[in-house]
């Protein structure tokens, strides 16, 4: 039980803060930020960087044994690069493989003296350690050549393939993030082990060689061969995560602002198409905005962005070389939506976040990842409201991270932020902290601080330079430590009887504090009707429950003049009261009541968030008679908000002024389709069916996810091939995508095994795409089992062929397990484990533990939920006489 205590009483408490730090985590890292730019001047030039704290020298006793640990010794140290890589974008006639070549001179300061001993150096091709016996003390050269393959695994050195104008194209690209520099040649792959990087490339006439730095090319002949050479300018003292290389026949758009010289790469079509346009015109104001931001310029001459066919993650933030998934970073208004285009701004704004916090100042081990991704995933909305200041994104992070995250850190099986350095040292574990934990709740507190010391003096923190740093006192660790070092969040209970506010970890281990800032507000019309509400547009990272009487009075205003409750905190209720239903602080039904006001709901947030939640119930109970009557509930509820949105657009014929309208307009045919509204399922089709008889889409970018799902469903194999067909002739990734997605709606089940059979073939499904396909078909209902036995009975091959790396491993497990609520499910998932542990599940293996705590959650819940969930939603949906 979480101890309490007195305010005022009766509710006394309007504008009180509970304690004066929250989440000095940011403080923290504000010194360290300070500390290494005051470093940077004294030790390198101010755009070289740093990192987080010194590393200790280590005295290496005399051996002459392999350097046998996975983290490499600390006293020698790497000063800077020469390397030259030749990439064939043609197979091997020899051996059909993709190759590259390489030669590498390492320049070394031996630190300490040890008469003999050995270093751990990067993987030679399949080898993940190479050791060198070194003697004495001073400067060393190391001279190494090599060869490797530029296989399609999406890490390393790799390529990438596309087809343009029925010729097969290849690009050579680098995805080094978090350990996979040592694939592309030897190197100390430490973030830690900064150096300056001296690169050359050879490469095919006619093609385009990118790299970190400015580049200067010339043609040469090597052995016969004539070729392009193109070298670079040494970059800044870099980690090797941060390196980038890249050899296509891609085209630029650019542009120059302020002296940094902007381009963005990508295919010619796309380029052709103006597709890159939007990022260029946006690229230039987000730089200048984290110009002012961190009161530091640019620290490079120039920032290119290149849109790639195959990577695995959304985006990389190389320093001065950025790459992503043409998703997001390509925009062409006739095939993308207002989301798609939404995504691009705020992706582009955390990689720009990165130039500095990051590539500039960067971490010293991966277990503070959550200061580099949280600081990035906050700051980037506020980037992204800078390039689009009429959208209001800003308000976003409330749906896209912070209740994004509850979900996972409500676990017991969740972790804290920041890790033990020593609990992190193989490359799994390193892959397992890119997850919803290091980016959502990263972000999600640093906003808390943010509005808590205001953003002036949170920016402040980040300016301010102290050559001899900066002692932080031991209240504001104390503070820290508890956000930081413990995982989880409060819940905060309000007892406005009593004016008794009392916090408990919310689900598990009760006897965990945090010291909580809130903000309240307190209203009504008359005595015995005003309500309290706390967490003031959900800027702290806790929930908050109130006694049932003062339930009672927010349930009543939201009905009654819902607009009072300012619209986040009309979703955070929505929130709160579903998951506290979970959690069985409050009753189910309480939960389901806040739903009730719907029907007179215009706005997109509370209606996202009730949305959210309810998909909880479709997965416990789509495969249940509760399935009916929440279908006839549901239908009622959303048929205002369909009807208004047909009024609002003049039959569909326009599209809705505001960001967030537009949005809402896709919940509500979405929704009203979903549960069986007629006119909706007539309207999916019948635009479906035009686009296939007149093959001319005149479906809006913003519609056409749900429309295409929602047709699928409804129809046959003639359908889905038509699909089909145009997904594998899209060449714009957005309409790829959103055909990727309905493809796994049909309620066919063979047509679902031949597209979970088509994710293993690279030339039907990309391999950046195939374990989010998987989890697509997991999603419907019909292919959920279907999903499940395929995973099961390919884990081998899908582990092996997909990365035990790869960040979307996590996802994948998270995604085909997340409907299991049966003993049943739970015994299979069990097994599944028992059965791969030699297989591993790589950066999955923390998912797999959470998908049987979630499972057994769900039993419990459903065996007391659910008959009192059926009677609810019947009694909600019977006639009125």
């Amino acid at each position: 039980m979480g101890k309490g205590f007195y305010i005022s009483k009766p509710v006394g408490i309007v504008s009180i803060i509970l304690c004066a730090g929250a989440l000095a985590t940011i403080i923290a890292l504000s010194v360290v930020y300070s500390e290494e730019k005051a470093k940077n001047n004294n030790q390198v030039s101010p755009t070289d960087g740093g990192t987080t704290s010194k590393p200790p020298v280590t005295t290496l006793a005399p051996s002459n044994e392999p350097w046998d640990k996975y983290r490499l010794p600390k006293n020698l140290v790497p000063d800077h690069y020469n390397l030259t890589l030749w990439p064939r974008l043609t197979p091997d006639l020899t051996t059909g493989l993709y190759i590259f070549t390489g030669k590498v001179v390492f320049f070394h300061t031996r630190l300490l003296h040890s008469p003999v001993s050995r270093s751990r150096s990067a993987c030679l091709c399949q080898q993940e350690f190479g050791s060198i016996p070194l003697r004495g003390k001073g400067m060393y050269h190391l001279y190494t050549k090599f060869t490797g393959e530029l296989a399609d695994d999406l890490g390393g050195f790799y390529r990438s393939e596309y087809m343009e104008d029925g010729v097969k194209k290849v690009v050579a690209t680098t995805q080094m993030q978090p350990t996979d520099a040592r694939k592309a040649f030897p190197c100390f792959d430490e973030p830690a082990m900064k150096a300056i990087f001296y690169i050359t490339l050879i490469h095919d006439r006619g093609t385009v060689a990118l790299s970190n730095g400015e580049e200067k090319g010339y043609p040469v002949t090597i052995d016969n061969q004539h070729v392009q050479k193109t070298v670079f300018e040494p970059t800044e003292k870099m980690s090797t995560y941060l390196l980038a290389f890249i050899v296509s026949d891609f085209d630029f758009i650019n542009n120059t602002i302020d002296g940094v010289w902007i381009r963005i790469f990508a295919r010619k079509p796309a380029i052709a198409a103006g597709q890159g346009e939007y990022a260029l015109n946006k690229t230039g104001p987000i730089l200048k905005f984290f110009e002012k931001y961190y009161n530091s310029s640019y620290p490079l001459p120039k920032s290119d962005q290149i849109a790639l066919p195959d990577f695995n993650a959304g985006a990389m933030e190389n320093w001065g070389l950025i790459t992503y998934r043409e998703t997001a970073l390509l925009y062409d208004k006739e095939f993308s939506s207002n989301s798609n285009k939404q995504r691009i701004a705020t992706i582009i704004a955390h990689e720009l976040a990165h130039m500095w916090f990051g590539n500039l100042v960067t971490l010293r081990w991966w277990n503070d990842l959550w200061l580099n991704e949280g600081f990035a995933s906050y700051v980037e909305y506020l980037g992204a409201h800078e390039a689009e200041p009429d959208w209001n994104v800003k308000d976003l992070i409330v749906l896209g991270d912070v209740h994004r995250v509850f979900a996972v850190d409500a676990l017991a099986s969740s972790h804290p932020l920041s890790s033990k350095e020593e609990d992190i040292q193989k490359p799994a574990q390193i892959s397992e902290l890119f997850d919803a934990i290091s980016y959502s709740k990263g972000a999600s507190v640093l906003r808390m601080l943010s509005d808590f010391l205001t953003e002036e003096v949170f920016t402040m923190g980040l300016r301010a330079v102290d050559a001899n740093g900066t002692e932080l006192p031991d209240t504001v660790h104390n503070i820290m430590n508890t956000w930081v070092l413990q995982m989880g969040f409060p819940v905060v209970t309000i007892d406005t009887k009593t004016g008794v506010v009392s916090q408990k970890h919310f689900l598990l281990d009760p006897d965990s504090e945090w010291i909580v800032p809130i903000k309240w507000m307190k209203t009504g019309a008359a005595l015995g009707t005003e309500w309290v509400l706390a967490n003031l547009n959900v800027v702290g990272y806790y929930r908050v429950n109130y006694d049932e009487e003062n339930w009672g009075r927010l349930l009543n205003g939201l009905s009654t003049n819902h607009q009072l409750i300012p619209v986040i905190n009309r979703a955070q209720l929505v929130d709160d009261a579903f998951n506290l239903a979970r959690a069985k602080i409050i009753s189910t039904v309480l939960a389901l009541n806040t739903t009730k006001y719907l029907d007179k709901e215009r706005e997109y947030m509370p209606w996202e968030s009730a949305l959210n939640n309810l998909d909880f119930f479709y997965l416990m109970f789509d495969r249940s008679e509760v399935y009916g009557p929440m279908q006839d509930y549901l239908r009622k509820q959303v048929t205002p908000l369909f009807n208004y949105y047909k009024t609002l657009t003049e039959n569909w014929s326009k599209v809705p002024d505001g960001h967030m309208d537009q949005y809402n307009q896709v919940n509500a045919i979405s929704l009203a389709c979903r549960t069986g509204l007629e006119e909706c399922q007539n309207l999916a089709k019948t635009w479906f069916k035009q686009w296939m008889d007149t093959n001319n889409n005149q479906i809006h970018p913003n519609l056409r996810s749900t429309v295409y799902c929602n047709a699928i469903a409804a129809s046959g194999a003639n359908e889905w091939e038509f699909a089909w067909s145009q997904f594998k002739n899209a060449t714009i990734a957005t309409e790829a995508d959103k055909l990727r997605s309905a493809l796994a709606c049909t309620k066919q089940p063979w047509l679902l095994n031949r597209y979970l059979e088509y994710t293993l073939d690279p030339k039907m499904i990309r391999k950046q795409d195939a374990t989010s396909t998987i989890v697509y078909i997991a999603n419907n209902v019909i292919g959920q089992s279907l999903a499940w036995d395929f995973v099961r009975a390919r884990w081998s091959y899908i582990f092996t062929q997909y990365g035990g790396g790869s960040f979307s491993f996590s996802n994948l497990i998270n995604g085909v397990t997340k409907r299991f609520s049966t003993e049943f499910e739970l015994q299979q998932l069990k097994q599944f484990k028992e059965d791969n542990a030699e297989v591993g599940f790589g950066s999955g293996t923390l998912a797999v533990d959470q998908s049987i705590e979630r499972t057994t959650a769900n039993i419990k819940w459903i065996a007391e939920n659910k008959q009192n969930v059926l009677n609810w939603f019947r009694d909600e949906t019977k006639p009125v006489f």
